[in-house]
């Protein structure tokens, strides 16, 4: 029985059988790196270390080494930091409410943007550790008894919300990523010829054996993971938002973030897949599992939210002006037409008027217009949190404590830092674990394979 329309275009392409995915997918793993993947690695690597050597630089040092001052006292660690969570975004939507959707499309996908997640947490996590100053003070955050009086965490921050929030969501889309990753370390236990690598995947895989039984507790084990990180990816970026919305500051005392917050994230993480998915496609040749097809419909992902926060941006500016309170009416004002004029309008065009270029089949399906998007939007996804802090901090009410920040060296040697270690973590990944689920893969093979619709579409079943 086939339960598709034959109309559908095949998610697997060229002639694969079941033993053509397994060998494609454990390919990377088996064999030596490639040039592209060196080239990319050891760039990665330098970012790397130059930025560990800014974050001991500012541990040793002080927080004077960035660009803060008095008035501006959040900047590019709270900017980097809400930007990397966003990112984190996408890889638990692909995978947890697609799957609760039953997308079939999301199964090339869902492995490399549950990498993606956990890579982008760790990296968002380092900022609010470095931003305390000093570190070994911080114990100070925890609710525990001490000889200082009774020291205790005020519950009502939701600076501590945030913690709880990301750690949630760290662990849970850790468990899921790895529970995924299970079949297929079987898999390449099975294959492996060196004695240690087999031993080591051996242990990874749980003694995985494919039975009947594993494969029904393996669904339902999906299924409640997926059920738990769907509010989370909502919960997350509400909270994030929290730190700003709960504040009295013109410019951020507002209920519209929490909403487009979540948009502006999955915005964001969705750019991010398709830029280290084309990079995937091009480095592994895996060209037949990653299709035009799933480009464009992460790229109508992308015009929707992209949509949704242009949307919020112009109901800001709405309500700024109709609240009639003129401190609220400035800050606006001197987003757009201040000193950090420029900022606003790379934010504007990045986000609201790039991603409807989407509208148009031809430049949706085009991999090289898309990796060109999907690059500008998250510039410019990391210019709306730069506006958001910065602009609204810079001019308060007194004109006699305005000021401009500018960052330092040390600043753009951590953010960069960052994105290093990040793209580090992304590759040694993908030389390790399989890049795409192939176990899953295997599940649509014979309804959604060139081959078989082929066959089918001839009337021979």
């Amino acid at each position: 029985m086939h339960y598709e329309s034959s109309i559908r275009e095949p998610l697997i392409l060229g002639d694969k059988s079941y033993h053509d995915i397994t060998v494609e997918v454990a390919k990377p793993i088996e064999t030596k790196a490639n040039k592209a993947w060196w080239f990319l690695f050891s760039i990665s690597l330098i970012m790397f270390l130059w930025g560990i050597g800014t974050i001991l630089y500012t541990i040793g040092t002080g927080i004077g080494t960035w660009g803060l001052n008095k008035t501006v006292n959040w900047a590019w660690d709270i900017t980097n930091f809400v930007w990397w969570v966003g990112i984190g975004h996408a890889g638990t939507l692909i995978s947890a409410i697609l799957l609760l959707f039953r997308q079939k499309w999301r199964m090339s996908i869902n492995r490399s943007a549950e990498a993606m997640t956990i890579f982008s947490v760790i990296q968002a996590a380092l900022f609010p550790g470095i931003h305390m100053g000093r570190l070994w003070m911080g114990y100070f955050v925890m609710p525990i008894p001490n000889q200082f009086g009774s020291l205790w965490v005020n519950f009502n921050s939701p600076l501590l919300w945030d913690v709880f929030a990301i750690s949630t969501y760290f662990s849970v889309s850790l468990v899921f990523w790895y529970v995924g990753l299970v079949p297929d370390f079987a898999m390449i236990r099975d294959r492996a010829i060196n004695p240690v690598q087999k031993h080591i995947y051996k242990i990874l895989s749980f003694g995985w054996g494919g039975k009947a039984k594993h494969w029904q507790r393996f669904e339902e084990i999906s299924l409640v993971l997926a059920g738990l990180a769907t509010p989370l990816v909502l919960s997350v970026h509400t909270i994030v938002s929290f730190d700003f919305a709960t504040s009295v500051i013109p410019g951020w005392h507002t209920t519209i973030f929490p909403p487009y917050f979540v948009a502006g994230a999955v915005f964001s993480g969705f750019a991010m897949v398709q830029t280290l998915l084309l990079i995937v496609r091009k480095v592994y040749k895996m060209e037949h599992y990653i299709t035009v097809q799933h480009v464009e419909m992460m790229n109508i992902i992308i015009m929707v939210t992209g949509s949704i926060v242009g949307v919020a941006y112009i109901t800001e500016l709405f309500i700024a002006w109709y609240s009639g309170v003129e401190y609220e009416q400035y800050a606006f004002l001197n987003r757009a037409t201040g000193p950090y004029w420029w900022a606003y309008w790379a934010m504007m065009t990045c986000n609201v008027f790039s991603p409807q270029f989407m509208w148009f089949k031809k430049l949706r399906t085009s991999l090289t217009f898309t990796f060109f998007i999907s690059i500008i939007v998250n510039i410019g996804m990391w210019f709306e949190r730069f506006v958001i802090i910065v602009t609204s901090l810079h001019r308060d009410y007194l004109p006699s404590s305005w000021s401009m920040f500018s960052p330092t060296f040390v600043d753009i040697g951590i953010y960069l830092g960052t994105i290093g270690f990040f793209f580090v973590l992304f590759l040694l990944y993908s030389r390790t674990f399989p890049v795409i689920a192939q176990a899953e893969l295997k599940t649509i093979l014979k309804s959604s394979g060139e081959n078989y619709k082929k066959h089918h579409e001839n009337g021979e079943h």
